[in-house]
């Protein structure tokens, strides 16, 4: 893992300098720890999964700080929920100082709480992510996110991108997913990958899910992400899957939410800023990491991918996540992702909006381009008199539809 250069490293370095306490949180296994050791070797690093560390932290916690003052990494500071009062005051003894501790957090709810009750104003948080498309074959961040927070950028600016990914990378990782140890490992021991994905839902099954929602019916709540298989890139009705599984609308809401907060699922909610159109405001949904998703369905090579009914969903979805990295990577705040679908079932799957404005984005999994596929973009971009709409897909080269459309191949994110 520490041969794939991180593109969040640069971010965390620029933040550490304006604020006195980073957080990289994250899923289980995406390379936290591993990225934060990489950036800052020379400082200390204490893991709250480890015994002796928890105890010595825990125990006197105001001793412990009063000895490491700065240049400190904490690695599951979840694990000790109490920290954040702690590391607040401790700050605040000396609050022009920036870049004194490194914190990082997975799998929970109450890490993002903490940090944003206890410590704000103090703090800067980054989620790390399994490995972008880029990261695992080691190119540079693709300069199209850049150009697209850059309010002077035109679709000729766009038509002259370079990539260094080819459809068959591109393919391999939509289906294998991002997670550092088992897309490294499988390259040489290709069953390393399925069976480190079994052990990966069990264990956090077993050891998150069990410690956060003890209350939580654990047979139940597999079945339900069992279930969400056959409907992530979808709408999701929640009283349908409720039904299916014979629990509540209640139940299945909560599963969904504590799948959101542990980074396993992505809710992407509607946009809501076209005054013009009547907004279908449920919600849209999909499995951050395509490898997962391709697990449940038992999906392990790219053929069988490519001709299955969930196919064109999980591109959608695979695509959506690498945008949202690629933005995440940029130091622009102020960011959010929404799905558009009006009444009249005219949707987009991604909206961008920043303070650059609104960038529409449509994608298909094949290569045809149809004027039809163009009527929800070219609508979009009159009423919200947006700059230009993208047109995502598996092409292998760049186009201008129209005098405000572009076709963007997925190879170039």
């Amino acid at each position: 893992m520490m041969d794939k250069k991180r593109f969040l490293g640069e971010k965390i370095k620029t933040l550490m300098e304006m604020f006195p306490v980073v957080a990289v949180i994250g899923p289980r296994q995406c390379g936290k720890s591993t990225l934060v050791k990489a950036i800052y070797p020379e400082w200390k690093y204490y893991d709250l999964e480890r015994p002796d560390d928890y105890q010595l932290i825990t125990s006197d916690p105001l001793g412990f700080f009063f000895r490491q003052q700065n240049k400190t990494i904490i690695d599951e500071a979840q694990q000790f929920p109490d920290l954040f009062k702690v590391l607040r005051g401790v700050i605040d003894q000396d609050r022009k100082t920036c870049g004194r501790f490194l914190l990082t957090g997975s799998s929970s709810p109450e890490i993002v709480k903490g940090l944003s009750e206890s410590l704000a104003g103090r703090i800067a948080t980054v989620e790390l992510w399994p490995l972008k498309m880029a990261e695992f074959y080691e190119q540079p961040l693709p300069a199209i996110y850049e150009l697209l927070t850059d309010t002077s950028t035109s679709l000729s600016d766009l038509a002259n991108l370079k990539t260094g990914i080819n459809i068959n990378q591109l393919h391999e990782h939509w289906l294998l997913g991002g997670y550092p140890e088992p897309r490294i490992k499988g390259e040489i021991k290709p069953l390393f990958h399925g069976l480190w994905m079994d052990e990966y839902f069990a264990d956090y099954i077993r050891r998150d899910i069990q410690r956060l929602f003890p209350r939580l019916n654990t047979h139940n709540f597999r079945l339900f992400i069992q279930s969400l298989s056959y409907h992530s890139g979808t709408i999701i009705n929640q009283s349908t899957i409720a039904r299916a599984l014979e629990v509540s609308s209640v139940t299945a809401k909560e599963y969904l939410e504590i799948l959101h907060n542990t980074f396993i699922w992505r809710n992407l909610r509607s946009f809501e800023k076209n005054t013009l159109k009547k907004i279908q405001k449920m919600p849209k949904g999909f499995f951050r990491d395509q490898g997962i998703f391709h697990h449940l369905l038992k999906l392990d090579e790219v053929d069988r991918l490519l001709i299955h009914p969930a196919a064109g969903a999980s591109f959608e979805s695979f695509v959506i996540e690498e945008i949202i990295r690629g933005f995440q990577s940029t130091l622009k705040p102020g960011i959010d992702f929404n799905f558009y679908r009006t009444r009249d079932k005219a949707e987009i799957d991604l909206i961008i909006d920043g303070t650059f404005g609104f960038i529409p984005i449509e994608i298909k999994s094949g290569t045809k381009v149809t004027q039809r596929m163009l009527g929800p973009l070219k609508s979009f971009l009159k009423e919200t008199e947006s700059k230009f709409g993208i047109l995502v897909n598996n092409s292998n080269k760049i186009e201008i539809l129209s005098p405000s459309i572009i076709q963007i191949p997925a190879i170039y994110l």
